[in-house]
């Protein structure tokens, strides 16, 4: 067989293509693959081991690097410059609604922007200005914005 075909060649030339497809198509799946690719090409030079057996140990390698890849990864979150941006409803804390409907017995329905919400608060009547305190659900929880005295 010429040096060129050899085994562990194909394992190291697969493990470079996947960690560099994970570049491409980001999702730190591909990258644990390619690891294992690439240290069962290590193993096929140090070793003379069948075809067979590469194949099972890269799917053992496969296995224990997604593993402990995915271990690793959930243990090493990265800061999000922006950790409310998929979250609505926690952006919206703070900001000041309009009652659209009274609130009666804690219910009712308030406008945010061009946006009406469900809203959980103190008994208010139509058009009050509301402060935005939480959520529940998809519930925005309110409280009265009381006028400033003078």
């Amino acid at each position: 067989m010429p040096e060129s075909l050899a085994p562990h060649i194909l394992w190291l030339t697969v493990g470079v293509a996947l960690c560099a497809a994970e570049m491409v198509v980001p999702g730190v799946f591909l990258m644990w693959l390619g690891i294992a690719a690439l240290l069962t090409g290590l193993a096929a030079f140090l070793l003379p081991i069948g075809v067979a057996l590469q194949l099972a140990l890269f799917a053992v390698l496969a296995l224990v690097c997604v593993f402990f890849g995915r271990r690793w990864t959930g243990s090493n979150v990265i800061p999000s410059d922006d950790p409310l941006l998929n979250d609505r409803l926690a952006r919206l804390v703070g900001e000041t609604a309009v009652t659209v409907t009274a609130i009666v017995d804690g219910e009712g329905r308030v406008r945010v922007g061009d946006s009406e919400w469900l809203a959980h608060g103190p008994d208010m009547p139509a058009g009050t200005r509301a402060k935005i305190t939480g959520a529940r659900g998809q519930t925005l929880l309110i409280e009265a914005l009381h006028p400033a005295t003078s």
